[in-house]
């Protein structure tokens, strides 16, 4: 906001600058050009009041600088005066276009977001000793619904989470959440294990590619991370197909990345070949944090191109908060997460960003 209030003084800036050269320049040398830049200048920062200023205020100083160098006549007077007439009905014009554009983008970005929560389940903030945070960021250079889910699920077999990405973007991607989110809610609560679960998921998926037929049958995938905790919450399971690998906490806000034993491809290619995931079991002692995130988090890059690494940048985050002696609630860590990542890219998220906090009370 405050960038924006600074962008606000360029149009006076420009005609400062103006009459500042032709001020210290001979008379043979006008400004004019560079006044007529004022008005366009304001057209995308400022509003119609304010072009209008701008535009009569460009007008006022060329009028007087020629005055004072004795050259307001029609080449050099009026005839340039007609020219910022017309240089500020065009920026009117820009101003009301890029308007309604926006408008028409904020309206489109509403309606995804809107369509997006009801799509995408609201976990339960706990279940039993279980603390959950969720949180969803659009790309806000996309107004299309995006294709990142998650879902948390109290079951006979312990408490199971699907954290997931599908390929796309739009009613194609919506659909393909649907099938995950439909299959996962059925399977979770019947399939005995991990296996047994990913193969539901799988099988799920390439039906519904067999029914819409032609490349998202050949291409429609979904990464994906399955997690399970037991009633007791000392370990968790997990399956990964192709997903970015989760990061457990633990309770001094130390950062482990939960690699998978063997890289398997995501969900929805078992057209393509046969693959067994294997299950891999990691402790989770009282106070650990399981914190899973979609590819909008480890694929955002800085001006130099520089991945956003989240298992070097959480543990300097939560003990500069420890100082201040502070212990931050899942969604606090996936709020302060949120925000580190829109540092690193200048404030704009560059894709769908999907995460999911889980924490197991300290004794």
């Amino acid at each position: 906001m405050v960038q924006q209030n600074k962008a606000q003084w360029i149009p006076v800036g420009v005609i400062a600058l103006a009459v500042v050269i032709d001020l210290v320049t001979p008379t043979e040398v006008t400004s004019a050009p560079l006044i007529m830049a004022a008005p366009v200048a304001a057209a995308p920062l400022l509003t119609l009041p304010g072009i209008i200023w701008v535009g009569l205020t460009s007008m006022a100083a060329h009028a007087g600088l020629a005055w004072v160098d004795g050259t307001f006549g029609w080449h050099r007077g009026l005839a340039n005066q007609f020219t910022l007439l017309a240089v500020t009905l065009l920026a009117i014009f820009i101003n009301r276009t890029l308007k309604s554009q926006n408008v028409r983008t904020r309206r489109a970005q509403h309606v995804a977001a809107v369509a997006q929560r009801a799509v995408l389940p609201r976990p339960p903030a706990r279940l039993g000793d279980l603390h959950i945070a969720a949180r969803y960021v659009p790309a806000e250079d996309e107004a299309m619904i995006g294709g990142d889910l998650y879902v948390v699920q109290d079951t006979p077999y312990g408490t199971r989470v699907l954290v997931g990405d599908v390929r796309g973007k739009g009613l194609g991607a919506v659909s393909a959440v649907c099938v995950d989110l439909g299959a996962f809610r059925h399977a979770a609560d019947e399939a005995e294990d991990l296996t047994q679960l990913v193969r539901s998921l799988e099988q799920a998926l390439l039906r519904e590619g067999g029914r819409r037929g032609g490349l998202e049958q050949e291409e429609g995938f979904t990464t994906a991370l399955i997690a399970e905790f037991p009633a007791d919450l000392s370990a968790v399971r997990i399956v990964n197909r192709g997903h970015p690998p989760p990061l457990l906490l633990d309770a001094q806000g130390s950062a482990t990345v939960l690699e998978p034993s063997q890289e398997v491809p995501p969900l929805g290619m078992g057209a393509l070949g046969s693959w067994s995931a294997p299950v891999d079991t990691f402790s989770f002692p009282p106070g650990a944090t399981l914190l899973c995130y979609t590819d909008g988090i480890t694929e955002s890059r800085d001006a130099e191109g520089t991945f956003y690494d989240a298992a070097a940048r959480l543990p300097v985050l939560l003990r500069h908060r420890a100082r201040s002696g502070e212990h931050p609630t899942p969604a606090q860590v996936l709020d302060m997460l949120i925000h580190d990542v829109r540092r690193h890219t200048g404030g704009r998220p560059q894709d769908d960003q999907a995460l999911l906090a889980l924490r197991r009370s300290a004794l």
